[in-house]
């Protein structure tokens, strides 16, 4: 695939069914680029990514699965023909992957696969919490309780629960990355729940990356603006599906491919000095935090 983000036309679309596909996206996002080479970067370090079936965390799985790292992906079980393609290319890299199926806004689930990551691998040594629910109204007060509590059950709940059980079986040089949103620091219309959760992850980051610095891990967050995954045309209306990202400097969404080297940055030896801190791939939008 040519990576030629510039020249790429979204058409209006949208996906009804939360969350949304990979495979219904037009134009196909990209994931990592065809001339990204690995140097070894994480080699032999054993991760889990969760919502790594597709968008930012497939990006994820596949920059650190060709620097080396073993990797698990946690998705939802609607998610499996996704979370196949993701797995069959990790394994293309020459290292293991891993599938596991389940709701990360039930505690039980994040225990058991931190535990079956543990087991499968021999251990843990970096947790990427990224997946993410987002709906959006267009006035406020049309909120249900419903989706207000989705949101934090699943963004921020489900970090809790798998970072917790993570944090058992983690020690030095062990790395914890939040995926956030510009959101947080910059607000947003229409995604009043999503953004407040996002802030909340910018403060757990924080907070966390202070209580456990003196273990040697280290607990940072990446902060993306308009991606080009299944969340845009899923929660926002088809017509402005085309326009997301017009506003940034750089004029357009980015793609998941973008971020993938922030993640292994954060997640390697070259962030050693690095924690408690927010890398901002956004396009050039300026924010504060």
């Amino acid at each position: 695939m040519t990576y030629s983000p510039d020249s790429q036309t979204i058409p209006a679309q949208s996906q009804d069914r939360a969350p949304g596909s990979e495979k219904a996206l037009q134009p196909a996002a990209v994931h990592i680029r065809p001339d990204y080479r690995g140097s070894g970067k994480l080699k032999g370090k054993r991760t889990l990514i969760t919502g790594g079936d597709s968008g930012i965390g497939r990006a994820a799985a596949l920059h650190f699965a060709r620097e080396g790292a073993d990797v698990a992906i946690l998705h939802l079980p609607i998610e499996q023909d996704d979370a196949n393609d993701t797995l069959r290319l990790i394994e293309a890299e020459g290292v293991r992957a891993l599938s596991i199926a389940g709701d990360i806004a039930d505690r039980a689930v994040c225990d058991q696969a931190i535990a079956t990551v543990v087991a499968t691998f021999g251990g843990i040594d970096v947790l990427v919490n990224n997946a993410a629910h987002m709906r959006g109204e267009e006035e406020f007060t049309d909120t249900t309780d419903e989706s207000w509590l989705r949101h934090f059950e699943v963004n921020v709940h489900g970090a809790f629960y798998l970072t917790r059980a993570a944090l058992g079986h983690m020690g030095k040089g062990s790395s914890i990355i939040q995926t956030t949103s510009v959101n947080a620091f910059a607000g947003a219309p229409v995604v009043t729940a999503y953004t407040a959760t996002k802030a909340a992850l910018a403060g757990f980051t924080r907070a966390l990356a202070l209580q456990v610095a003196n273990k040697g891990i280290r607990v940072n967050e990446v902060a993306p603006g308009p991606i080009w995954t299944p969340i845009q045309p899923q929660g926002w209306p088809a017509e402005q599906v085309p326009h997301m990202g017009d506003d940034t400097p750089m004029g357009r969404m980015g793609h998941p491919a973008e971020l993938g080297a922030a993640y292994v940055y954060l997640a390697s030896e070259d962030a050693s000095y690095v924690t408690g801190q927010t890398l901002h791939v956004n396009g050039g939008m300026i924010v504060n935090g």
